[in-house]
């Protein structure tokens, strides 16, 4: 059994700035942290127990390509924060899972694994190091 710290659901937006007002502004979702390089916008907003994460198009294909070499996730994807990204991902991929990318440290310092759960959800797994 694994423990699942942060739920974050990533929300990759053709129009970055106009979902960042709706949910930040019109909904309320305060925001915690801005992530924005270079690379692509991300905001993290605090939503209670998780946080949607609004991220451009062109940081969506910097994710995929750190994480798995190329563009793989659709719209949505789903981030689970856990204590051990390897033993998470072996159990995962043990129930059912099937692997995309095995765990790999992200320039953004964590260790991020990419999945696709037996229902078709894909996720990705991340341990904060420190």
């Amino acid at each position: 059994m694994t423990e699942v710290r942060e739920l974050r659901l990533v929300v990759t937006a053709e129009n970055y700035e106009e979902a960042l007002h709706f949910y930040r502004d019109v909904l309320g979702l305060p925001e915690i942290a801005d992530f924005s390089s270079d690379e692509g916008k991300v905001r993290l907003l605090s939503a209670g127990r998780a946080t949607v994460e609004i991220i451009d198009v062109r940081q969506a294909r910097f994710i995929d390509e750190t994480e798995v070499g190329h563009r793989v996730a659709g719209h949505i994807r789903v981030a689970l924060e856990v204590p051990d990204t390897e033993s998470t991902t072996a159990l995962l991929e043990e129930h059912g899972a099937d692997v995309l990318a095995p765990p790999t440290r992200t320039p953004w310092n964590s260790l991020n694994a990419r999945l696709t759960a037996p229902d078709g959800l894909q996720l990705t797994l991340f341990e904060e190091l420190e």
